[in-house]
């Protein structure tokens, strides 16, 4: 059995899906690994290391060969840019990676009119049994993380407080709306920092983990109840709800030097919490980083991938800041990839009881990961979810 592991061909992606620590992992299970030529020289892993761990170093049509490709970017979550990936999948073959399936289906029909089986690395369940595999948290760490120091590198000020022989500089004060993964890391780094950090959530079951971290919860006089799934996720919520948190938002924002957002519901446009009057309230200098840019962004003047400036503050839409941390990404990654493929493949035991034989890999559609991660299979999608997706625009 070979897995290969492909160049990423999205713009600016300088993750790679495996990186050589990992390859024993791979390796004790029966797997041999095959790498696309510099796939990994830019998130800081050259050809050189794959090869020291066994790897071998072959061409886009060799990686595409293998019986598992693993990729950060699948073809849905690669628009644009997947068409010639799409024509070297093959029948009965396992494409693991993000694939966006909730946002648009027509790139998971394309792989399963190909025959390959999909599974997409977003959908993995927040179960205590999948929390390795759990590939969204390990890039929202990063994204949360470089958040702040992208608001501190641009804040015309510094986030400790200071006591200099030229007066006292008080503290940057920082919002961080969303205490997911990313927001509790963002929580994290800002009070490492030095800032005066509070954070709002709409989950209220999150105000003693924001607390722990030494930030003070925001609370709102406004009933969210209902405000989470089974799977730890926010739920999307009326119209009528996100009124009336803006309104009570407003004066928390109004005082914040740098607010960091983070409320992304999966597959669905991400809600407004920010409005422009709350932009223009904030004091002049101040920083906004949208971590929902890519589903249309917290901020209502948040633009993707771009950074503006409204009402003088600077508002920053990044969609892909894990990239712009390529090395730890791909090292946090690669263990999340290694993990599921540890879930699907056994080895056969030999005559004296040891898993020494050839791998098996195994898609049980009644196993609480499996069926929740396979998009497709035997030519069609299979996942409940993806089946009613329409584009998210």
């Amino acid at each position: 059995m070979r897995l290969g592991v492909p160049q990423e061909t999205y713009p600016g992606e300088h993750r790679v899906a495996m990186v050589p620590a990992v390859i024993p992992i791979l390796t004790k299970l029966g797997i041999d690994v095959i790498v696309e030529h510099d796939a990994g020289t830019a998130a800081g892993f050259p050809d050189s290391a794959f090869i020291e761990q066994k790897a071998v170093i072959g061409s886009r049509a060799d990686v595409f060969a293998a019986d598992i490709v693993a990729m950060v970017r699948t073809p849905g979550a690669n628009p644009g840019g997947a068409d010639a990936d799409v024509a070297l999948m093959r029948a009965g073959q396992v494409v693991i990676g993000f694939a966006d399936p909730l946002v648009s289906v027509a790139p998971s029909a394309a792989v399963a009119a190909r025959g390959a089986r999909l599974l997409a690395m977003e959908l993995v369940p927040r179960i205590t049994r999948a929390q390795s595999m759990d590939a969204l948290s390990s890039m929202a760490t990063i994204a949360g993380y470089k958040a702040v120091l992208l608001a501190a590198d641009s804040l015309p000020r510094m986030f400790p407080m200071l006591n200099t022989a030229a007066g006292t500089i008080t503290a940057a004060r920082v919002l961080v709306i969303g205490a997911g993964v990313a927001g509790l890391q963002a929580i994290a780094t800002a009070k490492r920092l030095g800032a005066r950090v509070e954070a709002y959530d709409v989950r209220p079951a999150v105000k003693e983990q924001i607390q722990s971290l030494g930030a003070r919860f925001v609370e709102l006089p406004i009933d969210a109840a209902d405000a989470q799934d089974s799977g730890g996720y926010a739920k999307a919520q009326g119209e009528v709800f996100y009124q009336k948190q803006r309104e009570l938002l407003l004066k928390t924002v109004a005082a914040s030097d740098v607010v960091v957002t983070t409320a992304a519901i999966p597959g669905k446009r991400s809600p407004v919490l920010v409005t422009e009057e709350m932009v223009a309230a904030m004091p002049p200098g101040s920083v906004i980083v949208d971590l929902a840019a890519e589903r249309g962004g917290n901020c209502a003047l948040t633009e993707a991938d771009r950074i503006v400036v409204r009402h003088g503050v600077t508002i920053m839409g990044p969609t892909n800041l894990p990239a712009t941390v390529p090395y730890h990404a791909s090292q946090m990654y690669a263990r999340n990839i290694a993990t599921v493929v540890q879930h699907l493949v056994k080895r056969q035991k030999g005559a004296d009881g040891k898993a020494t034989g050839d791998p098996v890999l195994t898609l049980d559609p009644a196993d609480e990961i499996t069926k929740e991660i396979l998009v497709t299979n035997d030519g069609q999608i299979v996942h409940p979810r993806v089946q009613q997706t329409g584009d998210v625009n």
